[in-house]
């Protein structure tokens, strides 16, 4: 029987994106920040891996950068859930950018390889205050988006991640070749600025958690313990909150050493070759979701997808490594970051349907601090074995794609039966 062309749309269908996009006003306002938050931060990413480069030369170095950026957002991220869940979600993420474009022109004071220290706290200052901005945005998305709409606002959300990191990347490179760092971090802390003022317009209904009497530490302790109880006590929403993080333990590293694979690219512009290897990066992890979205509709299949994507970006790495090292490199990687794309939505859409919007501030937050120390294990641990001379990058890059094919392995093992088993007890 033929549908008539002007039937509604079932409740489970998702929206389309420019329906999604014209249609709902708070969110677009939401997503045009985040469009121009993250340009910005991609410029200023890439000025600082040539930046601490060409002053320090050193790989442990340059990976303190992604550890200082990362490590700190980890540890802050139990405590940005509870301020998330506290407190007015828009407030906390307009403030986040205001503060951020005031500390981003620190940077231009670091101009010798004695100042490197000062770049690191600045890095770990805006990270902190960063961190609450994240979690803030995945737990709005809800409060801003009908049930059909959520699926699509991910993946357009990860989807924009994915261009704004090609594109930031690619310019960033081209921008740090040409008009140099200080230029660039003048351009993020501008951008900050515009996303403020689009989340300054944006209606953010919230449910949230009525003030508590007491030391705000004490009461901070109580709820992050309580978070990680929610996870406990519900399993289903646990277990996908690994999901990143498995992916990490492996892929963390390998997204540090294509800063030093720009190197081997081109020697001769290297910042550019960066901003290249990091724009295929993105464009990976904008094709994932559009492909996920489209292939896998029914939500049941999504827990062992992602451990098939976790097996392509280790497969995919693992032939990066043995590949010559030039642009041919570019096709793995393309690959194996459309698998993690792919994943990063299952999981956002999984934790945001499986889990109470009370808790989930806490729930994201949580999340964060997992994949934050996966990703800085795995960083700490491929610096040193460069700065050490242990391993050649070749041997460095095999080793980790090993390590993502050892997490897919125990995916298949633990999460896939489990999640089976609450099919059949339902």
């Amino acid at each position: 029987m033929s549908t008539p062309l002007n039937t509604p749309p079932t409740p489970e269908q998702p929206a389309g994106y420019w329906e999604l996009v014209r249609g709902n006003v708070h969110f677009r306002r939401l997503w045009i920040a985040e469009v121009v938050s993250l340009l910005g931060d991609w410029f200023n990413t890439i000025a600082l891996y040539e930046l601490v480069a060409r002053l320090t030369g050193s790989p442990f170095a340059l990976g303190a950068v992604f550890i200082f950026k990362m490590l700190p957002l980890g540890l802050a991220s139990p405590l940005a859930g509870l301020l998330v869940d506290r407190f007015d979600r828009r407030k906390v993420m307009l403030w986040s950018d205001l503060i951020r474009a005031v500390l981003v022109l620190g940077f231009l004071f670091v101009d010798e390889a004695r100042e490197v220290p000062l770049l690191y706290v600045l890095i770990a200052l805006t990270t902190v205050v960063g961190s609450v901005f994240q979690p803030a945005r995945s737990a709005s998305l809800p409060n801003v988006t009908s049930r059909r709409e959520l699926l699509t606002a991910n993946a357009l959300s990860a989807a924009t991640w994915s261009t704004m990191l090609a594109i930031g990347a690619a310019l960033g490179g081209v921008a740090t070749e040409w008009l140099g760092t200080d230029a660039v971090f003048l351009i993020d802390s501008g951008t900050y600025l515009v996303s403020a003022l689009f989340i300054l317009r944006t209606v953010i209904p919230q449910d949230t958690d009525p003030p508590e009497p007491g030391p705000l530490v004490r009461a901070a302790v109580a709820k992050i313990v309580d978070g990680w109880r929610y996870l406990r006590r519900h399993p289903r929403s646990g277990r996908i909150a690994f999901t990143k993080a498995a992916w990490s333990l492996g892929g963390g590293a390998m997204v540090y050493m294509l800063t030093l694979l720009g190197a081997e690219v081109s020697p001769t512009a290297t910042a550019t070759a960066i901003g290249i290897l990091f724009a295929v990066r993105g464009i990976g992890t904008g094709i994932g979701p559009i492909l996920g979205r489209n292939l896998f509709l029914d939500a049941r299949t999504w827990p062992a997808v992602i451990g098939c994507n976790l097996l392509l970006s280790g497969a995919a790495y693992a032939l990066l490594s043995r590949l010559p090292f030039g642009w041919i490199v570019l096709v793995p990687i393309l690959v194996a970051h459309a698998g993690s794309g792919a994943n990063w939505v299952f999981a956002n859409v999984l934790l945001q349907r499986r889990t109470e919007d009370r808790y989930r501030g806490r729930v994201f937050a949580t999340e964060w601090l997992l994949l934050m120390l996966a990703d800085t294990i795995s960083i700490l641990a491929a610096s040193t074995i460069l700065e050490a001379g242990w391993l050649d990058l070749r041997g460095t890059f095999l080793v980790f794609a090993a390590v993502q094919v050892v997490c897919a392995g125990a995916w298949f093992l633990t999460v896939v039966p489990a999640e089976r088993r609450d099919r059949t007890v339902e």
